[in-house]
């Protein structure tokens, strides 16, 4: 079975990419390497994907239309996808909107006129977000709850994914499975996200800014549990009649920030100083995911708690950089 990867030297990506290809499959991997962040690091993910014979790279834009019809064309064997490149980061969205439709949104309506192509398709899975819960005050969050008041363009942008999803589901019968992921974590992670920042501004000797000061709750997510559940969704597409359906990957532990920060901390043998600030715009005071759906449905069970996982991503922090 060959399966295209849209993001292959993204975080998720390189690690769903990396788990396939230790089941034997043929993985096509995509990537344009933009400069959101150090391309040194995707790069360096890249170049351990590279060491396996059954991996493809192409380097190029989703939003390219004649790319991803030319990758469908050479790659016609592709029987599943899993998409998760996109323009990621809530706060980045305050900055730069256009990146947000143009990777998001527009590129996601490309590749799906590509797919439609692939006459061995059984499954495509997507990356959606637990920010589409917006201001949603009800905990944990459920598939079922409404996702019509988003706090983020980003999140304004997974949620038209998801509409995006069902018109084509419906109008062309594809197998679209939308995952909503909760704060994910651990080695090769993203520069921008809070165990980086946070590890890194630490040892610098750096204060960390945290916002709302401090009360603020996550649903952490360990990177081996969320590559569990894309594989074990990419498995089962949509029972005949399901219309794109969408599954909560989490923990299913909302931990207080702080907490997160006292691990990192006593990992690194060293305290942080914090530079406690008001809610950022945009930004949600607590996540929460309800997985019953995703434990019925493909067997999704988490086993990683932040006391394990926070040690394993500065383990690997410390030789990456040599810190």
């Amino acid at each position: 079975m060959t399966v295209l990867v849209t993001g292959a030297a993204g975080f998720i990506g390189y690690h769903v990419a990396e788990a396939l290809l230790g089941q034997g499959r043929a993985v096509v991997g995509v990537d344009n390497l933009n400069a959101y962040y150090d391309v040194r690091l995707k790069e360096a993910r890249l170049a351990r994907l590279s060491r396996h014979k059954n991996f493809t790279i192409v380097r190029a834009d989703i939003a390219d239309r004649a790319a991803m019809a030319d990758t469908v064309a050479r790659h016609a064997d592709i029987e599943g996808v899993v998409h998760l490149a996109a323009q990621a980061g809530v706060r980045h969205s305050l900055v730069d909107p256009y990146a947000y439709t143009h990777s998001n949104v527009d590129a996601y309506v490309v590749l799906l006129e590509a797919f439609r192509n692939l006459k061995k398709l059984r499954h495509v899975v997507y990356a959606s977000s637990s920010s589409v819960y917006g201001a949603n005050t009800k905990l944990p969050f459920s598939v079922a709850d409404r996702t019509d008041t988003p706090l983020s363009l980003y999140a304004a942008s997974k949620k038209a994914m998801e509409g995006i999803s069902h018109a084509y589901a419906h109008i062309h019968g594809m197998p679209l499975t939308g995952l909503r992921f909760f704060t994910v974590y651990g080695p090769w992670g993203r520069p921008d996200m809070a165990a980086y920042i946070f590890t890194r501004k630490i040892l610098a000797g750096d204060p960390i800014d945290v916002f709302n000061n401090g009360d603020m709750r996550r649903d952490f997510t360990f990177i081996e549990d969320i590559v569990a559940g894309v594989l074990g969704c990419l498995a089962k597409p949509p029972a005949a009649g399901v219309k794109a359906p969408l599954y909560n990957i989490g923990n299913s532990r909302s931990e207080p920030l702080m907490r997160y920060i006292g691990l990192i901390e006593q990992g690194l043998g060293k305290k942080a100083t914090i530079n406690f600030m008001p809610m950022q715009r945009g930004d949600v005071k607590e996540t929460y995911a309800d997985i019953e759906a995703t434990k019925r449905d493909f067997g999704f069970e988490p086993k990683t708690t932040i006391e394990e996982g926070i040690p394993r991503f500065l383990a690997w922090y410390r030789e990456f950089h040599g810190a």
